[in-house]
């Protein structure tokens, strides 16, 4: 078992290790950066599905749009670049809530980044296959399998540690931003020189009547719908702790650079779309109606939809960086289960990893691995957290005041009023369409968490020793359920008689000759334990052994304590022990939750007979 394990993800790292799983600045762009990258994919095709359905005229409008998300961008950059250096723990927009505004805005923005790193699996997964079966459109029937197969790829590949998986997925993020760059460097040139361009065929998805007008409720849409090219960008911020010191300063730089890039490869891409009127298309994504248009489908083609493809799947590893950590600071806190607090044998969180991988294939099973089904839902928790991490920051500065601290303020004022407005174009203008969903789903998990830490204190409070006194039992009463006489039998039997004076064996008679043969050998060997035998007219095992203990346990007394010991035995290969009835499973199953008993299995190891035993 665990060489097939250890196959799969690795041999266990010591704690040592971790130092070493430390990201360098060109491996840490590639990790926490493919989400915010891959989102200039798929952020000017969701503004041209605003506004191609208005008129030719309306998508002259994509490029101003595209104008004011740049904006928007470059007031993120900087107010999360002041955040990595207030918080170099990470964490991000979690730990920043909660420290400046209280635990409840904490497990808010908490909610809001779980359900997105939740969405962001399943929306670059299915973002990648659909840059899949443009390419090779006989694929398109299988895109739930696809997207399943690479939920099952990312999880495995981050199941073996943070730097074996920044070192798979640093190539595929550098061609992609080579191949893009290259094409927008083409449709640039070609433009400017005045060489021939086959403008893209027009789509039927334009409007039908021609508008000379456009609504401001329509560029507000249009707006919302390319913010998706903002989505990850606070994911730098987040992850702070796996960079390799100064971890600060190389987190800001790969922030700064990271920006820098998506400003290049979304504009370019807005302009390329404008100037060749490219229309989005239910079966061609954006991206390759532009490269088929500019190259035609030669090499550079396929290796551009190769790299989207990549990207956009491996967008999703930001989520499987980001998840588990903002999971374990939750966890930490006593707000979620305590296993997720704890590193893996690879160091990396693993129950964060596995749970968010179950999770996001749910998502794209359910929605059938439709990017246009799944982005109404997405975003919504970006900006939640985008804004309550920069209201945060700015009572963070007003508490500190140290030099500087008005600008900050102004900064990340003007970032929380900006990402601020966009939560509230964002949830209104996508409500009907599933953002509901989020809405609903984000108070929801909250709950979840306070019931979950009311439980920890409850628990707390129960376990503690202070002013405490544990009595000791003045008498053990040891009960032994026996179906037949065996070594395994005795071997429980023995040990009983170690501990307790007082031992009773109960055998339930579902075969009388059966019976009469145990009672027979009992008396010869055990005459001094009494043997009791309760029938089973309906050969039933279980209620004629519970009615019976129920019976001793009115008879004990407050000092006394009932012990089941139940016989077992193991066999010698794994797979033999589903040919045996599991009686002793299920008899423990029923009465672990039964707090006036203490119950105990005594195996016997077939394999090793001479081996002495005690009780597991």
């Amino acid at each position: 078992m665990f060489s097939v394990k250890n196959l799969i993800i690795g041999k266990p790292l010591e704690n040592s290790s971790l130092a070493h799983e430390k990201l360098t600045k060109i491996k840490a762009l590639a990790v926490y950066s493919s989400d915010a990258l891959s989102s200039v994919a798929y952020a000017t095709e969701e503004i041209l599905w605003v506004l191609a359905p208005i008129g030719a005229f309306a998508l002259s409008y994509a490029l101003p749009v595209s104008g004011v998300i740049v904006l928007l961008l470059a007031t993120l950059i900087m107010s999360y670049r002041k955040t990595i250096f207030a918080y170099p723990s990470g964490g991000g927009a979690y730990i920043v809530a909660k420290d400046n505004l209280g635990q409840h805005a904490g497990l808010i923005a908490g909610a809001s980044l779980v359900i997105d790193y939740i969405l962001t699996v399943s929306v670059s997964i299915a973002s990648g296959v659909a840059a899949i079966t443009s390419a090779f459109p006989s694929l398109l029937p299988h895109t739930v399998a696809l997207c399943l197969f690479f939920v099952l790829f990312l999880m495995v590949v981050n199941l073996r540690g943070i730097k074996e998986a920044a070192t798979v997925f640093t190539l595929p993020t550098y061609i992609f931003i080579f191949s893009l760059l290259t094409l927008i460097g083409v449709g640039v040139y070609k433009h400017f020189m005045g060489l021939p361009i086959s403008p893209a065929p027009v789509n039927p998805v334009l409007g039908s009547t021609p508008q000379n007008y456009i609504t401001l409720w329509i560029l507000a849409k249009a707006f919302s719908s390319g913010c998706t090219a903002l989505t990850g960008v606070e994911a730098i911020s987040n992850g702070v702790p796996n960079f390799k010191e100064p971890r600060s300063r190389n987190a800001a730089i790969t922030l700064v650079a990271m920006g820098i890039i998506i400003v290049f490869l979304f504009g370019g891409t807005t302009f390329l779309a404008q100037i060749l009127h490219v229309t989005p298309n239910a079966d061609e994504t954006v991206i390759s109606q532009i490269a088929r248009v500019l190259t035609g489908r030669g090499w550079f083609y396929y290796l551009l939809q190769a790299s989207t493809a990549a990207i956009l799947i491996l967008a999703a590893n930001t989520s499987y960086n980001d998840f588990p950590l903002v999971f374990s600071l939750i966890a930490k806190d006593g707000y979620l289960p305590r296993q997720f607090s704890a590193r893996g044998d690879k160091l990396v969180f693993s129950n964060g990893i596995v749970t968010l991988s179950i999770l996001a294939a749910l998502l794209l099973f359910i929605f059938g691995g439709d990017t246009h089904n799944l982005l109404p839902l997405y975003a919504i928790g970006v900006f939640l957290s985008f804004t309550l991490s920069q209201v945060g920051m700015v009572v963070h500065w007003r508490k500190i005041k140290e030099v500087g601290w008005k600008t900050n303020i102004m900064v990340n004022g003007f970032g929380a009023t900006l990402s601020g407005i966009v939560l509230l174009i964002l949830a209104t203008e996508k409500f009907m369409n599933g953002a509901w969903i989020v809405i609903v789903l984000i108070p929801l998990l909250v709950l979840a968490f306070l019931k979950i830490h009311k439980h920890y204190v409850e628990i707390a409070k129960e376990l503690s020793v202070d002013g405490q006194v544990c009595e000791h039992p003045e008498h053990i009463k040891v009960i032994v359920p026996v179906a037949t006489f065996t070594r395994v039998v005795v071997n429980t039997i023995e040990y009983a008689t170690s501990i307790s004076s007082d031992v009773t064996a109960v055998h339930i008679v579902l075969d009388e000759e059966k019976s009469e043969k145990l009672k027979s050998r009992w008396g010869e060997r055990y005459p001094h334990i009494p043997l009791v035998t309760l029938p089973s007219p309906y050969r039933a095992f279980l209620s004629p052994l519970l009615q019976y203990l129920e019976g001793v346990e009115k008879t004990i007394q407050p000092h006394e304590l009932i012990m089941v010991l139940i016989p077992e035995f193991i066999t010698h290969k794994w797979w033999q022990y589903f040919l045996h009835n599991q009686t002793g499973w299920v008899l423990k199953s029923v009465l672990f939750f039964n707090k006036n008993y203490v119950i105990a299995s005594v195996p016997y190891h077939i394999s090793e007979r001479q081996k002495k035993i005690v009780p597991q």
